[in-house]
């Protein structure tokens, strides 16, 4: 077998036959997410909380089992029945070197990441290998695990050293893996001046192609992987490069501003804002992979008798997505795989051991809204916008627009402060408090509550997902 490669605007294997890869990310296991997990704030956060608790040893041995049982060859056979063929994982710098100790590589960070990438191969599943997180933090969100609203991997050139030191080595380690169908180098970044983004590209790139010539490279836009308008003429540089998008709609979260219905006026909304981010690539024939899509979900617990007809409106946006994806022949990777109820293929069960201890917590984070994905605010909104007000007041509105902005309005960076990192700190030791007194078993129980055998599966995304995956595949 030999490496997929990037030619023109498509993806091909060694006859130059298109592959069109479609799939899923698999966020939330080397690269912990709140949201996905349940846990608040940033993973680095509650590693440092449960150690407290329940001592270093125990700690590591309840996350290491989370990462055994989060992904197993059961989840690679069900994946690849719904006609699946690529999975994007993300990884978190930490899981192989440490802040106190750079540029020192951790070898048993390959022990998890080199087995589900055999998993998927055994499979006939590709992987795409994602920097989800890098030291400083690479953009504003919290899943860059850094703990604050601030990108300091654009601020400090050692932090971008590492970054590419770290690529030289992952890249050394795989270079010979045919199943590995590219590197995505840089998860959503965030650059206020836009060229600190280039630069990393010029370097990473360099890093990589010095021990890995063969690869394809998945390049996210800047912003979120939304705007490659500073990008110019970079692709001149570089070979067997693809270029990502994340293709968000907000009609597919409880921030929408309307229901939607799939008029004709809300599906050319949704074409145009997916044509607006690939539009430097159209322009110079290059590839595109949407590397990150899909709506949240209701869920009973939190939204009652809505949660059917909530849930159908997301289908519709997926559909519709999906429709102009099939059109255009593009590869995709949707998020997310699994999780504990909002996004995920399949979920947690809500009476395994993990979701039953923390039930009454899980309702609190819903409650506060400290998470920031698809946040419903409506119980404490009233506590906020006084703030709002404030800064509105006594703000000029050309002070207010702030990067990232167009991305986060306003009232999105109040929350990101305020909710998301102040009021979920005060919360990272209450959650590790649940773990007080449990014993090996019983933490390798709460574990195993994330096995594929404890999950429920979203018949209705699965079903949309596998249909479509067949018309690509028929197609190729």
């Amino acid at each position: 077998m030999a490496y997929l490669r990037v030619s023109g605007t498509k993806i091909v294997d060694q006859n130059g036959k298109e592959i069109i890869l479609r799939g899923a990310g698999l966020g939330g296991w080397m690269n912990m997410e709140n949201f996905i997990s349940g846990y608040p704030g940033c993973e680095f956060q509650i590693r440092e909380a449960l150690t407290d608790v329940v001592g270093k040893e125990k700690s590591e041995f309840f996350f290491d089992k989370f990462l055994e049982y989060f992904f197993t060859d059961t989840d690679a056979k069900f994946f690849k029945s719904l006609g699946l063929n690529c999975i994007r994982i993300p990884f978190n710098y930490r899981h192989f070197e440490d802040d106190m100790n750079p540029r020192v590589l951790k070898p048993e960070g390959f022990k998890h990441l080199d087995r589900v990438i055999d998993l998927c191969a055994a499979h006939g599943i590709y992987t795409i290998l994602d920097l989800h997180t890098a030291p400083g933090g690479q953009n504003t969100d919290w899943h860059s695990d850094a703990g604050t609203h601030l990108a300091n991997f654009w601020a400090h050139k050692d932090f971008q050293d590492r970054a590419v030191w770290l690529w030289g080595a992952l890249a050394e380690h795989y270079a010979g893996n045919t199943w590995i169908a590219g590197y995505n180098p840089l998860n959503e970044p965030t650059d206020a001046r836009h060229t600190r983004l280039i630069a990393f590209y010029d370097r990473v790139y360099a890093a990589i192609r010095a021990a890995d010539p063969h690869h394809a490279l998945f390049l996210d836009g800047n912003t979120f992987a939304s705007d490659f308008s500073h990008f110019g003429d970079a692709h001149k540089k570089w070979e067997n490069v693809a270029y990502s998008i994340h293709d968000y709609s907000i009609f597919g979260f409880p921030s929408s501003p309307e229901a939607y219905v799939s008029s004709d006026v809300q599906r050319r909304r949704l074409r145009r804002s997916y044509e607006k981010k690939r539009a430097w690539m159209d322009e110079r024939g290059l590839c595109v992979w949407n590397g990150e899509w899909g709506p949240v979900y209701a869920r009973t617990e939190y939204d009652g008798e809505k949660t059917a007809a909530v849930n159908t409106e997301r289908y519709q946006v997926l559909k519709d997505q999906l429709d102009i994806y099939n059109k255009d022949r593009l590869s995709w990777s949707i998020w997310l795989y699994k999780d504990i109820g909002f996004q995920g293929m399949v979920h947690v069960a809500r009476s395994t051991p993990y979701m039953t201890l923390f039930s009454a917590f899980l309702a609190k984070k819903q409650r506060l809204a400290v998470d920031a994905w698809g946040a419903d605010d409506s119980h404490v909104r009233s506590i906020y916008q006084p703030l709002i007000d404030l800064i509105e007041r006594e703000v000029a509105p050309e002070n207010r627009q702030l990067y990232p902005a167009p991305v986060w309005k306003l009232s999105d960076r109040v929350g990101r402060l305020a909710r998301n990192i102040l009021v979920s700190e005060f919360l990272v030791k209450e959650w590790a408090e649940h773990f007080r007194g449990k014993e090996d078993a019983e933490l390798d129980e709460l574990a195993k509550s994330f096995t594929f055998e404890n999950c429920v599966h979203r018949e209705g995304l699965n079903k949309i997902l596998m249909d479509n995956a067949t018309l690509v595949a028929e197609a190729q």
